[in-house]
């Protein structure tokens, strides 16, 4: 079975059981799970192995083996052959819950961080081990895959499911893969520190390993910093995190009012704070040292947000962050004094609009703003100048009715115009409806509004040869024609009434 047609077809499952239960509920049992069976596979891996080097000297009972390899110790009764052979007992929502109490107990870094109510009389014990049974098949038989990489596919898979079964709601948490693929691969985190403040499930890094990993980077050369205000979202970051291996420093707390990493300079900033909050706590914090371009309005943090991530950055860092269209454009409550004085400073890199129906938690139409503490050297050439506006709203695939997708050509695209505009030697070209490089004074001249389409222009359209007067005689055609059926449909819908009975 192909690895998407496991990970569907688990879904449709999982999902066939979940009955009456709320998606957001029945998100943490079954993520839970898929957990426990990555932690228990991962350490009967590394337990085979010491047991086959045991002439080495290796000890499968030594833990110290297992800690040297970022493995966590999972107790005998939490391994996950014993909870399924229990799967059909009654009593397996206690064992599940005995079984996380124990692997917390034993491994600091996962404290308080697993679901621990499956023995709660509400859940259907049956399904639940029904459930067991469906996952005990992830990581068997796979060829080309471990169950670590299959077990973190099915995570990430079952997390923008669940956002998408939620809806609203599942926006709060999760971030689409798509958006989060474009800002990682426009930023390009080698090396240094990666933060995000309002870091959801952690997407974003989990995205910036990948890319590291697909260009030859080491883990090691990076650090990851995050907060994030819900309890139950941290939890589902942190395990997240875990099944990747990626060591991180993620804080509880609101990231206004709680700063957790107050001393940190952030090398890579990525984010995707929620759009236009109006009770952020604003008016407690007028005289905040972060609003050095002007204090935002209590009643929208938009422009909190950008200037709490600007304050986080080190004097060579850059960051992406996704807003709805409205912090473009804006003027109340001073949001068009801080954006101007924000271009000013030159800090406004590039500003991505983007596509409609990408987002799981809303229709509000969203734009990327690309910020750079310092344009003028480093590693990139001098920008301080110009803002590349890239329009990408007509790009993207539709992959159900209400859900759109950036495909892997449209990121690239995106990238690869960015990187030619901001690298030295690059070769760029401006692109009529879909980039352009503005300079400050034609920034200026629109107002400071940072609409990618008030600079792109129109696309151009081809001329087909085909003469005006044809193209309108064809179409008067076609809608006379679908007049006269329209009208022949009309005739034969009042014969049907009349004969029984009705006549309009």
């Amino acid at each position: 079975m192909a690895e998407h047609d496991l990970e569907r077809t688990l879904w449709a499952a999982a999902d066939k059981l979940r009955s009456n239960m709320d998606a957001a509920e029945y998100k943490h049992v079954v993520l839970g799970l898929i957990f426990l069976k990555y932690i228990s596979d991962t350490f009967e891996a590394k337990r085979q192995w010491l047991a086959d080097h045991a002439a080495d000297g290796y000890d499968p009972e030594d833990r110290d083996e297992y800690l040297g390899d970022k493995v966590f110790w999972v107790p005998a009764d939490a391994r996950w052959p014993n909870i399924q052979r229990n799967a059909k007992q009654p009593e397996i929502g206690k064992m599940i819950d005995a079984a996380m109490d124990a692997i917390e107990r034993d491994n600091a870094p996962l404290k308080g961080i697993l679901p621990k109510d499956y023995a709660r009389p509400d859940l259907d014990k049956t399904r639940l081990g029904e459930l067991v049974d469906l996952i005990s098949n992830i990581g068997f038989n796979q060829p080309g895959h471990t169950a670590k990489d299959l077990l973190g596919r099915v995570y990430e898979y079952f997390l923008g499911q669940f956002a998408d079964a939620e809806g609203k709601k599942g926006g709060q948490f999760y971030t689409p893969e798509s958006i989060v693929r474009l800002l990682v691969e426009m930023l390009e985190p080698y090396k240094g520190r990666i933060y995000d403040g309002c870091c959801g499930s952690g997407g974003m890094f989990v995205q910036s390993e990948k890319f590291i990993e697909a260009h030859g980077g080491r883990l090691d050369d990076i650090s990851v910093y995050g907060q994030e205000s819900n309890p139950t979202t941290l939890r589902l970051c942190k395990m997240n995190l875990a099944i990747r291996g990626i060591e991180a420093n993620i804080q509880l707390g609101d990231t206004f009012h709680q700063d957790k990493h107050p001393t940190l300079k952030a090398d890579y900033i990525l984010a995707n704070p929620p759009f236009n909050i109006s009770d952020w706590g604003g008016e407690h914090l007028r005289n905040d040292d972060r609003w050095q371009y002007g204090a935002p309005p209590t009643g929208n943090a938009n422009y909190a947000w950008l200037q709490h991530f600007i304050w986080r950055l080190a004097p060579t860092g850059t960051a992406g962050i996704v807003l709805a269209n409205g912090s473009m454009t804006s003027n109340s409550g001073g949001e068009g004094d801080i954006r101007r004085n924000l271009i000013e400073a030159r800090v406004v890199d590039c500003m991505v609009a983007l596509p409609s129906q990408l987002f799981y938690n809303t229709m509000i139409p969203a734009c990327l703003w690309f910020l750079a503490r310092d344009r003028s050297n480093h590693k990139f050439r001098d920008r301080r100048n110009e803002i590349l506006f890239i329009d990408a709203r007509k790009m993207g695939q539709m992959l159900s009715r209400r859900h759109r997708e950036l495909a892997t050509a449209d990121i690239e695209k995106i990238a690869a115009t960015y990187h030619q505009w901001r690298n030295p030697g690059d070769a760029f070209e401006a692109v009529k409806g879909f980039c352009y490089a503005a300079t400050l004074d034609e920034v200026r001249a629109n107002n400071y509004v940072l609409t990618p389409g008030r600079f792109v222009g129109a696309e151009d359209v081809e001329d087909d040869g085909v003469p005006f007067e044809e193209k309108m005689n064809v179409l008067t055609g076609r809608l006379a024609e679908q007049f006269a059926e329209s009208a022949r449909l009309e005739m034969l819908i009042r014969e049907k009434l009349k004969e029984v009975g009705y006549e309009l």
